[in-house]
């Protein structure tokens, strides 16, 4: 394709994006590395589907976060307060470099190994609550409580607000766009419970991440109250959200590969590169988070205006064939090393070593405690959330024991 600032307008309908995003996205790569789309909240965007652009375009620091660097009017996404929305997904350096280097630390493959011990004695106990014979949720009973207490334990919420928490990000990820109002009431419980959150840590400090950061607020004053409530809210909801469906996608693909999840139980020493396949395969991040050119840039030989949004497809890079070989097929073999499922750059997912643990726990026990384990309805009927940004199964149906006689 030329360098031209106007591409011929793509058509992209949503419905189905939501229902078949490898196959829409596919076809859009293999027509052209950039496109000229309208977003799902109605106004235009720039899509990249190629893997090498959207590698390089993850770490160019001319595509920023911050959405002061967007054109006036060019970007329409849910308001939130600054008690939740100074946060690292909206930062560029040097904040973005500041915030990050204070929480760091408390996520370091080093700190995380020392985590894998709690994380597989978690999983047996969610597993051991689980009937043997009968047809069970893997999510809400396995893939969502798993990562949730593991992040809040390590953040420090009490276990009584657990379940609230769940229930308002849940709202807020994937809002129903007929109930506008639950997002919007998402908002103030989660502003709410924050705000007593870090009151507690105040007066009553614990050994936990968030106690340390509220340390590193009241006495250094390295972080602005806004940014102590964002940051808290980020590690939260990005802890449990990406690591769901990670889990439950995970899960799901195995179960629809049988070969493949012989092979893994035949030799689990495949797990790693298992847990990389499978979040390159299907992960849970389908569009990263959307960026804006601080001047005219070229991605894919198309010029791109500054200001206007960037939308980086992970999903379509993740199965170029440029990159991977037969990138529609699942190979727990494969070197699948450089996917993108985790970001690129400086914007790396922080918790990245904690998800790649807490996968594998998470499949190895499962699978060791129910050999016979088997999809309750056939993979097409597998129900999905509404949501073009985030991949992940609202229920995951399963006969514990194989499938009943």
């Amino acid at each position: 394709m030329s360098k031209s600032t106007s591409p011929t307008h793509t058509a992209v309908d949503p419905g189905e994006l939501f229902r078949d995003p490898y196959g829409v996205y596919g076809r859009l790569r293999e027509e052209g590395p950039v496109h000229r789309i309208t977003g799902t909240d109605g106004l235009p965007a720039w899509l990249v589907t190629r893997y090498e652009d959207v590698r390089q375009a993850l770490a160019d620091p001319r595509l920023c976060l911050d959405k002061r660097n967007a054109t006036p009017g060019g970007y329409r996404g849910m308001a939130l307060p600054p008690a939740l929305d100074a946060n690292l997904l909206n930062m560029d350096p040097p904040d973005h470099t500041r915030i990050r280097r204070m929480v760091s630390q408390a996520f370091t493959p080093r700190q995380m190994e020392r985590l894998r011990e709690p994380i597989r004695l978690t999983a047996e106990r969610l597993l051991d609550s689980l009937p043997e014979g009968e047809q069970v949720d893997l999510i809400s009973s396995y893939a969502a409580p798993l990562p949730i207490i593991v992040i809040c334990d390590l953040l420090g919420v009490p276990e009584a607000h657990r379940p609230d928490f769940r229930a308002w990000t849940d709202a807020l990820v994937a809002p129903d766009p007929a109930r506008p109002e639950r997002a919007r009431a998402a908002v103030g419980h989660l502003l709410a419970f924050f705000t007593r959150l870090i009151a507690d840590k105040r007066s009553d400090p614990a050994d936990d991440l968030l106690s340390a950061l509220v340390a590193v607020r009241d006495q250094e004053d390295r972080l602005s109250e806004d940014e102590l409530m964002s940051l808290a809210f980020l590690v939260l909801a990005a802890g449990y959200e990406n690591t769901v469906h990670l889990i439950g996608n995970a899960i799901a693909a195995l179960l629809t590969h049988p070969g493949q999840l012989a092979a893994l139980r035949a030799d689990p020493h495949l797990m790693d590169r298992a847990v990389e396949e499978l979040a390159r395969y299907d992960g849970p991040v389908p569009l990263a988070v959307r960026r804006f050119p601080t001047e005219d840039i070229v991605i894919g030989e198309v010029t791109v205006p500054a200001g206007e949004t960037v939308l980086l497809s992970l999903a379509a890079a993740h199965r170029d064939p440029r990159r991977f070989t037969e990138p529609d097929r699942l190979d727990i073999g494969r070197d699948a090393t450089g996917h993108l499922a985790l970001g690129h750059g400086i914007h790396y997912c922080l918790g990245a070593p904690l998800a790649r643990i807490e996968t594998g726990i998470a499949l190895t026990a499962l699978f060791a405690r129910f050999p016979d384990l088997t999809l309750a309805r056939p993979p097409r009927e597998l129900s999905r959330r509404p949501s073009m940004r985030s991949r992940g199964l609202t229920a995951l149906p399963v006969h514990t024991a194989g499938p009943p006689s």
